[in-house]
């Protein structure tokens, strides 16, 4: 889970424009943020919030955000999807997690994210002696 301020996202906006979250989000999640007004606060915060929850679910130590190795894309019925790439796709691998899952939800001050990793099946392997 991740929570983003919406006042703090709007202020480093003011201050330093777009080009500060293209180091964090992908120019087709920047589309997804865009209106016909500029980018939509409340989606960019979404955004950000499904990114941190999504990584944290990879449960890497000394490991940093791998920003644009993670995206978080509208489908075409409106909910969010998680896409891994590179490193982030080799992190997942690693904790055995094929697919990451994830809610955003918004207000006007906050904007949070709930993920859920999806973990490959294991083999059953049992412990009696003969019996497979």
């Amino acid at each position: 889970m991740d929570i983003v301020s919406v006042n703090r996202v709007r202020r480093l906006l003011a201050q330093y424009g777009e080009r500060f979250f293209e180091r964090m989000l992908t120019p087709g999640e920047l589309a997804d943020c865009r209106t016909s007004s500029g980018l939509d606060v409340l989606s960019l915060c979404g955004r950000i919030a499904a990114k941190e929850a999504a990584f944290k679910t990879l449960r890497v130590r000394g490991r940093f955000l791998p920003w644009p190795d993670i995206v978080v894309r509208r489908s075409e019925g409106g909910w969010p999807l998680v896409e891994l790439h590179r490193a982030a796709a080799e992190m997942a691998a690693e904790s055995g997690i094929t697919e990451i899952t994830v809610s955003i939800s918004h207000d006007v001050d906050y904007a949070v994210a709930v993920a859920a990793p999806i973990v490959a099946p294991t083999p059953y392997v049992s412990s009696i002696p003969n019996e497979q």
